[in-house]
């Protein structure tokens, strides 16, 4: 058991660690109408930069999830740091939006390491109920980055251009390869490491697609996920662009928003001691359902103005703060066995249906209407995989798991 001052200091670092995924998301997002002006491109073309950034994130966490189950925790994870680092780096004198593109699959990939190795060390160190409250901790502290991301980014283009934010997130890079070296220990002992090379990751990803529990749990985490990036895709052009609003009111718009996420991701806490992850769950997404589609018809018909726009989105933010620790926690209860590899399933899985809710927002025009769509549509379609594939009856046996550390 873990005394309460150790998990606040793994927290504490792994949030530090993952918070560099939403940074590198959605610190540049105030630039992105900068970007079309520089490099004299459309708004489709620079919301595939965001799309390349998920996409690397997606099959980065599927390489490195099965290579953290082989070989520990720490290598990959500073590994990826440092191909972030460079990659971040090139960013800076990227010529044309095509290079900005790849080079933001290549910091997407690099990523990727701090998402699977962060949640795979909590899997190694608790289970249950315990596994779903310390992850709510941890997505505050994760939560600190999409607030303070688009306001880092609104600030750094008071004194230099978009460039500037990829070099900040260098800098940030180098202080968290210092961080994971010094206050990382590793969490995987060689006894439980997995061996087997390729043929064994094959077969060890075959069977967790077989478990259609598992397979259900993961698809309504990414496409809780995708009603998130449809938000964090859009909100930019759709604030500045369509209500007018300037860099750092939508930097505060943007983090209201990511408040309230946060806030739901700790009241889950209060809920879980008092209800199954389950039942969290089923009333987070029918939450969020209702909300997204008032949301759709604020942004057609304009009634309430920005503020009814608002409000909707952030119920839908919250909602989805309240279901995102719970599906995460309830799929890798079932396979704590190979934790590395079932948490890049389930992180390529939400960072792949966000790298495709993303260039959506795009192709049906940037505007509220086009965002509300793919917003609603995201919560609408996990409720029903959660109520038709996954069937929250088949849940109640994983709340059996021990709730408490597991110890090393």
């Amino acid at each position: 058991m873990k005394s309460r001052g150790q998990r606040l200091k793994l927290v504490l670092v792994l949030g530090s660690l993952i918070a560099v995924g939403p940074l590198t998301i959605d610190m540049y997002l105030p630039a992105l109408p900068a970007i079309v002006t520089d490099f004299a491109t459309t708004s489709a073309a620079v919301q595939l930069t965001l799309t390349g950034t998920l996409a690397g994130l997606a099959v980065g966490q599927l390489l490195i999830g099965p290579l953290s189950d082989a070989v520990g925790r720490r290598r990959p994870l500073i590994a990826g740091l440092l191909l972030h680092i460079v990659a971040s780096a090139l960013c800076v004198i990227a010529p044309n939006v095509a290079v900005l593109g790849v080079l933001r699959v290549v910091q997407g990939l690099g990523v990727a390491a701090t998402a699977v190795v962060a949640m795979a060390v909590v899997r190694d160190l608790f289970s249950g109920a315990a596994f779903a409250t310390l992850l709510s901790r941890l997505l505050l502290v994760m939560g600190a980055a999409p607030v303070l991301a688009p306001t880092l980014g609104g600030g750094v283009l008071r004194w230099t251009d978009w460039r500037g934010v990829f070099v900040v997130l260098a800098v940030f890079g180098v202080l968290l390869v210092v961080l994971a070296t010094i206050a990382l220990p590793e969490t995987l002992p060689p006894v439980r490491r997995r061996r087997g090379g390729v043929v064994a990751t094959v077969r060890t990803y075959g069977g967790l697609l077989r478990d259609r529990v598992f397979v259900g749990l993961v698809l309504v985490a990414g496409l809780a996920m995708a009603a998130l990036f449809a938000y964090v895709a859009g909100s930019s052009f759709v604030l500045q662009d369509g209500y007018g609003l300037d860099e750092q009111q939508f930097g505060l718009a943007f983090g209201a928003g990511a408040i309230g996420l946060i806030g739901a991701t700790q009241y889950n806490v209060r809920l879980l001691r008092r209800y199954p992850s389950q039942w969290i769950l089923v009333t987070s997404l029918a939450a969020g359902t209702v909300a997204g589609l008032a949301l759709v018809v604020f942004a057609a018909t304009g009634f309430g103005g920005l503020p009814a726009l608002l409000v909707s989105l952030w119920l839908v933010l919250a909602a989805a703060g309240l279901a995102m620790p719970n599906a995460p926690a309830l799929a890798l209860s079932r396979h704590g066995e190979a934790a590395g590899t079932a948490s890049a399933l389930l992180g390529a899985v939400q960072f792949g249906v966000g790298a495709v809710a993303a260039p959506l927002v795009g192709v049906l025009g940037t505007g509220a209407v086009a965002m509300a769509l793919v917003v609603a549509g995201g919560m609408v379609a996990a409720l029903v995989v959660l109520l038709v594939v996954v069937r929250p009856s088949q849940l109640a046996g994983l709340e059996a798991a021990p709730a408490v550390a597991v110890a090393h």
